[in-house]
């Protein structure tokens, strides 16, 4: 949640955010009034309650004839606290509810617009021209068929549509990948986590997914536990109502965990093979640092995103999103996508998000500076969706004869494979 103060002090900035994310900009008004009857709702209490404590010395000290008079005074005192407390809860938790229904201040260099109009910040890698090479390329189910590494049929039959097996060298992949990810992460600084895939709603709440994205997101009804759809919730909230060393700042994890999205919306949209799915696991970082670092600390993990990319030999491209695509926690998030050959086009495999106090606010994460206390910045950033990342590399790398390069950051993790080949059907 943003904080109090700066809606109080600059209401436009927090207005001006809400019109460029496309959003309610009246919630903001609602939101002022909110807590001005929180505010003074507090104030009366406070005054009901010395005015009930200063009558209850004076009783015990009256004269027959007063303490009647006083008595019932005191009847009435009770009934006004109690009324004035009552008054206070709904005020404060009506505040509560609006806050929480406000998305993070936006960046002001973050372009504004919707899902398009992103701004391209850099290109990486060459495109291959497999007419130049002599074939048509195929898609990644194709490959990933004739390879004995995906199965979406009998995914299907199982579990429904969008899910999938990895068979053979496809599960091997996903080792492979996820071993390779994690070695780049430790190798930087992270500390290696394996985190719950399911979370009780106040950490859910808490990283912004029960708003605009509650729609995704998998709700267990009998035990109210949701499903994750990213290690960045049970990241977010493994320090949740914590005071942390600032001097111990910044903490970095490296999450490993399956995600689970329900896909709302996108009805259509990649229905075939396993680009855009149900179930998936993904290797995530994750950032606690100083409010003043929140910057430098999101263009860190963009160029570890983009060592990862450049090390499996993918070309990509770095966008910063705009206003209307960043999700209700980020005041700034960049995307890397890669080249899909068989699509045309650049697809995301990354993001990196920098949700400065936000999400420490909704969580109680707060930092020791010095003397103060206050809340810290975090910032969340993919380094391998697995399914997406197999899906560019054996587009990308794939051989005439339907056989798949490995990159070679990869080799040392399939026995020193340098390709995959076809299997006999």
């Amino acid at each position: 949640m943003i904080d109090l103060r700066l809606l109080r002090e600059d209401p436009d900035r927090v207005r001006a955010s809400q019109r460029a994310r496309g959003e309610d900009v009246e919630l903001v008004d609602a939101l002022l009034s909110a807590d001005e009857r929180r505010r003074s709702s507090g104030v009366r209490f406070d005054e009901l309650r010395s005015a009930q404590k200063s009558l209850g010395k004076l009783i015990p000290k009256a004269s027959p004839d007063e303490r009647a008079g006083l008595l019932k005074k005191a009847e009435q005192l009770k009934a006004d606290v109690k009324s004035a407390e009552a008054e206070q809860h709904e005020a404060e938790e009506e505040a509560r509810r609006l806050l929480l229904g406000l998305g993070n201040l936006v960046h002001p260099d973050v372009p504004v617009g919707g899902e398009e109009d992103f701004t391209v910040l850099e290109t990486h890698g060459t495109v291959r021209d497999f007419g130049a090479e002599g074939f048509e390329p195929k898609d990644h189910l194709e490959l990933g068929e004739a390879l004995g590494a995906i199965d979406v049929e009998r995914g299907a039959k199982v579990s429904g549509s969008r899910f999938y097996y990895l068979t053979g060298v496809g599960a091997l992949l996903e080792l492979a990948l996820v071993n390779a990810a994690m070695a780049q992460a430790t190798e930087a600084g992270f500390t290696p986590m394996l985190t719950p895939a399911l979370v009780r709603p106040r950490a859910m709440e808490g990283t912004g997914f029960l708003g605009q994205a509650a729609e995704n997101v998998y709700h267990l009804e009998k035990d109210d536990f949701y499903l994750v759809g990213t290690s960045e919730v049970p990241l977010a909230a493994y320090h949740m109502d914590e005071i942390v060393d600032g001097g111990k700042l910044p903490l970095r994890y490296a999450g490993f965990s399956p995600c689970f999205r329900r896909e709302a919306g996108t009805y259509g949209k990649d229905t075939r093979g396993i680009f855009r799915v149900h179930q998936f696991d993904k290797v995530e970082m994750f950032s606690y640092v100083h409010p003043d670092d929140a910057e430098s600390e999101h263009r860190r993990l963009l160029e570890w995103e983009k060592q990862w990319l450049n090390a499996l030999e993918l070309p990509f491209q770095v966008i910063d999103v705009a206003t209307g695509d960043l999700g209700a926690s980020a005041s700034r998030k960049y995307d890397c996508e890669a080249w899909i050959p068989t699509q045309g086009k650049y697809r995301e495999l990354t993001s990196a998000s920098n949700c400065d106090g936000f999400q420490a606010r909704r969580l109680s994460i707060r930092m020791r500076d010095g003397r103060q206390v206050k809340p810290l910045a975090t910032l969340n950033g993919t380094l391998c969706a697995v399914p997406r990342t197999i899906v560019a590399i054996l587009e990308n790398h794939q051989l005439a004869d339907g056989s798949v390069r490995v990159p070679g950051v990869l080799r040392p993790y399939l026995g020193g494979r340098e390709v995959l080949e076809p299997v006999a059907r």
